[in-house]
C-alpha cells in the first residue's frame, strides 16, 4: 500500500497496489445508502434549494451537488410519449422565460402539449429567436409533426416555423392554450429555479435545462401510471 494524495476533507488516502482500490483509514464518512439516494431523487421534484435538500437528508452539499450534476447529466433530453393513431392531433405551445446566472443572461424554454394526453411532447430550451422556435419544432415526435392541429399565442417565431395549414392564432381569451399556460405554472411551483425571485436559480446551463427534463419526465410518467 502507499499514500495516494488526501480527500475533500484532508484525510489521507491509500492505494493497494494489489487490488487496485483506494480507502481511507479509519473513515467516519459513510457511503450514502439508496433510500438516501431515493429520498434526494423526489425532492429535487420539489422547489428545494440544494442547501435545504442537504439539511433534510444530512448529505454534504459538495456531494449533493456531484449527484445532481451526474443525475441530471444522465437524464434523457428526448421526448417519448404514448403511441398515437395519425389523425387529428391538437397541441398547446407555449415559451416561458427563465435565467442562467444573472437575469440578463436570459434562456426560454419552449413547449408544447398535446390537448387530449396533457403530455408534454416538445421541449427545447434556447433564447426566444425563429431558430429556436425551430428547436421546438424538431423536438415533436413525427406524428405530430406530419398531423397536429398548432394553437400559439402571436408570437411572430411560430409564425415562421410552423405549417401555415394547421396553425391557429389565438389569444388567451379562447382558451386553447390554457393546459400550456397551466404547465407553465405548474413549472414555476415545482422547480424553484424558475421562480422569478429565488436564491435558487441556476449557475450552469447544463444544470438548468438537466432539472427542467428531469421534471418532465416524471411528469409523463405520472399521467401514464
Amino acid at each position: 500500500m502507499i499514500k495516494y494524495e488526501h480527500t475533500h476533507y484532508s484525510k489521507p488516502r491509500f492505494h493497494c497496489r494489489d487490488y487496485g482500490r483506494q480507502f481511507v483509514e479509519g473513515a467516519t464518512r459513510q457511503s450514502i445508502d439508496e433510500s438516501t439516494r431515493q429520498l434526494i431523487d423526489k425532492l429535487l421534484l420539489e422547489r428545494l434549494a440544494p442547501a435545504a435538500i442537504a439539511r433534510v437528508t444530512g448529505v454534504s452539499p459538495h456531494w449533493l451537488q456531484m449527484y445532481v450534476n451526474q443525475k441530471f447529466y444522465q437524464t434523457p433530453k428526448t421526448i417519448e410519449v404514448t403511441q398515437k393513431n395519425r389523425g387529428r392531433l391538437t397541441i398547446q405551445l407555449d415559451e416561458i422565460w427563465s435565467y442562467v446566472g444573472s437575469k440578463a443572461n436570459k434562456h426560454w424554454i419552449w413547449l408544447a402539449i398535446d390537448a387530449d394526453s396533457r403530455e408534454i411532447v416538445g421541449l427545447f430550451v434556447g433564447t426566444r429567436s425563429r431558430q429556436d422556435a425551430k428547436g421546438l419544432w424538431q423536438s415533436l415526435p413525427a406524428v405530430y409533426r406530419q398531423c397536429a392541429i398548432c394553437y400559439t399565442d402571436f408570437w411572430e417565431a411560430y409564425q415562421q416555423v410552423l405549417p401555415r395549414k394547421r396553425h391557429r392564432v389565438v389569444s388567451k381569451e379562447t382558451g386553447q392554450t390554457s393546459y400550456i399556460e397551466r404547465f407553465n405554472n405548474t413549472l414555476r411551483q415545482r422547480i424553484g429555479r424558475l421562480v422569478r425571485k429565488t436564491l435558487s436559480f441556476s449557475k450552469k446551463l447544463s444544470n438548468h435545462i438537466g432539472a427542467i427534463w428531469y421534471f418532465v419526465h416524471h411528469y409523463n410518467d405520472a399521467l401514464r401510471s
